[in-house]
């Protein structure tokens, strides 16, 4: 799902540093998913915020590069971007490390705090995998062409849109369900 995420975000990249650029951008989002699996729920906790809140940032968020990625503007899916490589946003977060999967592995970490060690090996293999898989996306697109790319960019933005509605309900209903504790 995120090819066509990374395709767009590397398209001003020269092709020299592209895979530099994506394992940076790995390295961002392992480092990120191990310290929200550590120190997110207590981190949340120090600025009051909630789960629902998360989810329902991150669906505004989700929901944004959806709507860039159905309906693209003349300077690209993710606007232009200094320097023309993506740094953090949007391929280390939330391509890689979205709000959902911070989500998730917060709760892991908070439910298994003795399973640390499992859940950090968890993260770095798919991270490994995730880098495996994006630095593939050049020799896709090259053998798929153009429009066929187009067309799985636009095809992600609305399974991207569905997602963001959906994590939108969810974090809607932990706030309901929140209220009526």
């Amino acid at each position: 799902g995120n090819i066509p995420v990374s395709i767009s975000c590397m398209k001003n990249v020269p092709n020299n540093r592209r895979l530099y650029v994506l394992a940076r951008e790995h390295v961002i989002a392992g480092v990120t998913l191990l310290l929200a699996m550590f120190f997110g729920k207590s981190f949340l906790a120090a600025i009051g915020l909630s789960d629902a809140a998360l989810s329902i940032g991150g669906a505004v968020i989700v929901m944004l590069m959806a709507i860039r990625m159905v309906f693209p503007s003349p300077e690209g899916v993710f606007g232009n971007v200094p320097g023309g490589e993506p740094l953090i946003v949007p391929l280390a977060i939330p391509a890689i490390a979205g709000p959902s999967t911070l989500a998730t592995i917060m709760m892991l970490g908070a439910a298994g705090p003795e399973r640390f060690l499992e859940w950090g090996a968890v993260v770095v293999i798919t991270i490994a995998v995730s880098f495996c898989v994006l630095a593939s996306a050049d020799w896709l697109e090259r053998h798929l062409g153009n429009k066929i790319t187009l067309a799985f960019e636009r095809l992600t933005g609305l399974i991207l849109a569905m997602m963001a509605t959906q994590m939108f309900l969810t974090g809607v209903a932990s706030y309901i369900k929140s209220l009526q504790v």
